[in-house]
């Protein structure tokens, strides 16, 4: 794939939908990271829905919390929290303010910066192809490797750090729908999204 187009960048528009629709047209979008004036992109492959107003496994099911407050903001926001006491994950706040939507990150292609993301991960430069699609391949290691962490919490994903390209929609032919993984309640709900036969998702 060709270098990121940085003067695509998703407006504050885009964001403001349902979390099932954005996550569906959030495929194929190009995630960015300028960090120490390097560049990190990849594309978005796997993405889960979460609306607290119907969602029980959303953080915001239970009402506002110092930890999900900044879910409850405007879409076009990163959430990032800490879970099982070892890994941050980040998501793409959706939606209307006060309507507590998100957008978790779960599978990315990565493109630009690759040497940057492996030693993120793995400590070095050189890595094997099976250690490359480990890189992104779930919402953990997208997060090592774009070096996302609780201080990125609240970013405006209109801004000049952590930003999102446009770039041409995945048709829906393409798109695999399934339940949600990982989680314990409201497993029923079909809102994880995945691109057919991209090595960088999580699970197939």
């Amino acid at each position: 794939m060709a270098p990121a187009d940085l003067n695509k960048k998703l407006d504050r528009s885009f964001y403001i939908t349902s979390a099932q629709k954005a996550a569906r047209m959030l495929l194929g979008k190009i995630f960015v990271r300028i960090k120490e004036g390097s560049i990190l992109s990849g594309m978005i492959t796997e993405v889960e829905a979460y609306d607290g107003s119907v969602d029980e496994a959303a953080h915001t099911f239970i009402g506002k919390t110092k930890r999900n407050e900044v879910m409850f903001g405007e879409g076009g926001v990163l959430y990032v929290y800490f879970t099982y006491g070892m890994h941050f994950c980040c998501n793409v706040v959706t939606g209307k303010e006060g309507e507590g939507c998100a957008v978790l990150l779960r599978g990315i292609e990565p493109l630009e910066g690759i040497d940057k993301m492996a030693v993120n991960r793995y400590g070095r430069k050189t890595i094997s192809e099976k250690e490359k699609i480990n890189l992104t391949n779930g919402p953990a290691k997208i997060t090592q490797a774009f070096a996302i962490d609780r201080s990125d919490n609240g970013k405006d994903l209109t801004g000049g750090e952590i930003f999102i390209l446009d770039a041409e929609t995945v048709p829906l032919k393409k798109i695999s729908v399934t339940k949600r993984i990982g989680i314990k309640k409201s497993v029923d709900l079909p809102w994880r999204f995945y691109i057919n036969g991209n090595s960088y998702v999580s699970k197939k």
